[in-house]
């Protein structure tokens, strides 16, 4: 897997790509229509973060590449790769049990009153790793 060159992309499968860990300086793309929404992403080397309406979704220090990210009520589903292991940080449901994979590792976490779930992920430059939160 690759960057995403245009900062945001809609996926053959249909699902969004989004990112660019190699920018020494930020960039941003906003407006990009994807199902009804408007989203917006701003990414470098040192942040990626992503927006939907406004509202957050999704943060990674430092920054990272995403491909195949979905999204639903019950899930979130993605392949992040970055230069170094990278802390992500996902919107969901306030107080409510997720089940975490990241890779081969899987554990159970709490989201804070205001929705946000925090994990880390050990990333390889160039290997895309697999990430699944689900509802308990």
């Amino acid at each position: 897997m690759s960057v995403v060159s245009e900062l945001i992309i809609k996926e053959d499968d249909g699902s969004l790509g989004f990112g660019d860990y190699t920018l020494e300086n930020k960039s941003k793309k906003s407006d990009f229509p994807y199902e009804g929404d408007l989203y917006k992403v701003k990414t470098f080397k040192e942040i990626t973060k992503l927006e939907k309406n406004g509202l957050f979704v999704y943060e990674s220090d430092p920054g990272t590449v995403v491909h195949e990210f979905k999204a639903d009520a019950d899930r979130v589903s993605f392949k992040v790769e970055g230069y170094t292991d990278a802390q992500i940080t996902l919107e969901l449901e306030p107080e409510c049990e997720y089940n975490i994979k990241v890779g081969d590792s899987s554990s159970s976490m709490k989201t804070n009153l205001g929705g946000k779930l925090t994990f880390s992920a050990t990333l390889d430059e160039g290997v895309p790793v697999p990430v699944e939160v689900k509802k308990a």
